[in-house]
């Protein structure tokens, strides 16, 4: 297991110091696995530092293109989220039955006509999915038609038969508050506008990540899909609460360790899009919290960002 808490760290580090640092771990807690909490956490934050300097190192791409190709990742796995289950039983041919999403599902293949439904050809989360793969391996020509087409989805839920209703006029992504559904085009609309910025740059300027990081997606996949877990249920909610704040923390502990501003636009683009969608649907609203306190928490982050990076530059002064 500490082998696995090794994977924080960047690749030169590991190689350098990877094996002083097992040993450390196997002299100080001789006979376990895995470290105490305190330790794990502070590995965990070390090993962050260490790959946000290394990004910040790394001169061949400017901040700021490196801060808007993480938004639209963040935005893909965003628009993503709410259609795990249905990418995963489509994928695999698996009829959900009684656990079918807002969609009235039959037969074997849960995009036949159903009962006062419309034929669906594909599931809607084949589109953020494209996106997110293109994206990780630094093809933003692949993504932007995938954001083009998620738009399309949106803007022609009514009378669009291609993907059907579900995903569109269905469920979609809570957050912290207000629903985002595909018809929601400002969150669509910002990828596409993120991905062809991208698009118009030279490819080898684009940071390339691994296929490994599409592990936790297949995942999630599978939980959504085996477990039947939708993006309402309150075990759907509380996990990916806890996966946010980790992705909170992870961005500030990176803006402090460098000074460097690329975190801070995924997350004011992620706080600008769920304040919008509190805003324009106040109905829609889950009232898990009282308004307020989700609008404190989603722009709380925007100047403890600026401001760790502001006194991380002051220091280095």
């Amino acid at each position: 297991m500490n082998r696995l808490l090794l994977q924080v760290y960047p690749e030169p580090y590991r190689s350098r110091q990877g094996e002083e640092l097992l040993a450390c771990l196997a002299e100080a807690y001789p006979g376990r696995s895995w470290p105490p909490p305190r330790e794990v956490v502070a590995l965990a934050r070390a090993g962050v530092q260490a790959r946000a300097r290394a990004v910040a190192d790394d001169t061949a791409r400017p901040w700021w293109l490196d801060g808007i190709h993480l938004t639209a990742l963040v935005l893909a796995a965003l628009a993503l989220v709410p259609y795990l289950q249905d990418v995963w039983h489509w994928a695999l041919h698996i009829d959900p039955g009684r656990h079918a999403i807002a969609f009235p599902f039959s037969g074997w293949y849960p995009w036949a006509q159903g009962p006062g439904g419309r034929t669906r050809l594909l599931p809607y989360g084949l589109l953020p999915l494209l996106c997110l793969i293109a994206l990780l391996r630094g093809k933003p020509w692949i993504a932007l038609p995938a954001a083009v087409a998620m738009i399309y989805a949106g803007a022609t839920f009514n009378s669009n038969t291609l993907f059907g209703d579900e995903g569109v006029a269905g469920l979609g992504y809570y957050g912290l508050g207000a629903p985002i559904t595909a018809r929601d085009l400002v969150l669509s609309g910002v990828l596409c506008a993120a991905c062809a910025v991208l698009a118009a740059c030279r490819p080898g300027r684009l940071r390339r990540h691994s296929y490994r990081w599409l592990v936790p997606v297949v995942l999630a996949m599978f939980v959504a899909g085996g477990l039947h877990v939708i993006s309402v249920s309150p075990a759907f909610q509380r996990g990916l609460f806890v996966i946010e704040v980790a992705a909170l923390l992870a961005a500030w502990v990176a803006t402090a360790a460098t000074g460097d501003y690329r975190w801070l636009i995924p997350v004011g683009v992620v706080a600008f899009i769920r304040t919008q969608a509190i805003v324009v649907q106040p109905n829609g609203f889950m009232q898990s919290l009282p308004d307020l306190i989700v609008l404190l928490l989603l722009i709380a982050p925007l100047p403890a960002l600026a401001i760790a990076a502001q006194r991380r530059q002051s220091r280095g002064a």
